[in-house]
């Protein structure tokens, strides 16, 4: 199997490298690891970055659970957060530090296209849920100014720019109101910062909202189609003719419980569930808005997959189900580079 090029719209391997740092363990990212992406593994399946997610785990908030709709979506604390945010931030400084070259902090689509076509790991940094942004903005001009250059106004679970969409199986999207008025401003400030805004995770009233505010594209990183695997996580045909008319992007999500009909993220799913979503989106978008949004080191993966060491499993797949090498390119990564390109950044 020959190396492709592989650019990734979403992983929480930050996460979990400065998660084992605050529990007083250190995982070596060059050496033997259990993660879904390492340096030996990305190396091996050919995997060169793309968005790396930096998201805020509930217990920062002192909660295991915080379900969409019961937590007030004022109630945290923004410092809290920030804190995690930059802790995930410096992690992904010091592994650049210590790559010898290798991992390179991206800002810009150009930057991150270098790096993948010298099959170097470039992160380009994203916040999953932005609690860590304070009401005056004070932190995104921070973070932007560290490497930010995409975010997800929310993850599952309702903060002070709107509402999440719940994990729910069987469910729809459509829950709960649409972005708060800071919402609406934070849409807005993206725009002036050509700031990518992720539509994963957000309810089907903030799509709307996005979708009407927005000059750019529209982008969901990591996300699937309701009409093969109903969860309120994946996208509704409505949406996806949406993201079209934008000229816009999906990323696959590789998670098992939003590919498979019955939607258990504790099961598995086939190779064959993964083509199924990805023909879907084709033909929804066009061969220019397909690209790949694992989770990796988020959800369980197929076991077909496993790791970043198993993408070239994924695109034989892609060979097999008669794609073109142009096609194999553009869903791998050349879509995602002109996704930003499109969106300024």
């Amino acid at each position: 199997m020959s190396k492709q090029i592989i650019l990734d719209g979403h992983n929480d391997v930050l996460m979990k490298l400065q998660w084992a740092k605050h529990d007083g363990k250190k995982i070596d990212f060059f050496g033997d690891t259990d993660l879904n992406i390492d340096a030996k593994k990305a190396q091996k399946g050919g995997f060169c970055g793309g968005l790396f997610a930096m998201f805020t785990p509930n217990s920062v908030f002192g909660a295991d659970e915080l379900p969409v709709g019961v937590k007030p979506v004022d109630d945290y604390n923004y410092l809290s957060s920030l804190d995690c945010v930059s802790a995930m931030t410096a992690e992904a400084y010091r592994l650049e530090r210590e790559s010898d070259g290798y991992i390179v902090i991206c800002r810009s689509s150009a930057e991150l296209l270098a790096a993948a076509e010298a099959y170097k790991m470039g992160i380009m940094l994203h916040i999953e849920g932005v609690e860590s942004i304070d009401r005056n903005f004070n932190s995104l001009e921070t973070l932007y100014a560290a490497g930010l250059r995409s975010l997800g106004p929310v993850w599952s679970r309702d903060n002070l720019f709107g509402v999440g969409v719940p994990f729910d199986f069987p469910n729809h999207p459509d829950h709960g109101s649409g972005l708060s008025d800071l919402g609406v401003e934070l849409i807005k400030i993206c725009n002036q910062m050509n700031i990518l805004v992720d539509l994963s995770h957000l309810n089907e009233k903030g799509f709307w909202d996005v979708a009407k505010l927005t000059q750019n594209p529209l982008m969901a990183t990591h996300s699937n189609v309701h009409a093969l695997s109903n969860t309120a996580r994946n996208l509704t045909d409505k949406q996806l003719d949406a993201i079209a008319d934008s000229n816009g992007i999906v990323g696959l999500n590789f998670a098992t419980g939003f590919l498979h009909k019955d939607g258990k993220m504790g099961g598995d799913a086939s190779l064959d569930d993964m083509i199924g979503h990805v023909e879907h989106l084709l033909n929804k978008l066009g061969e220019d808005g397909v690209a790949l949004g694992s989770d990796f080191d988020g959800a369980p993966i197929p076991s077909a997959i496993v790791d970043t060491a198993g993408l070239p499993v994924l695109v034989e797949q892609f060979k097999d189900a008669g794609y073109s090498a142009e096609l194999i390119d553009k869903i791998c990564y050349k879509n995602w580079i002109s996704h930003m390109e499109r969106s300024g950044v």
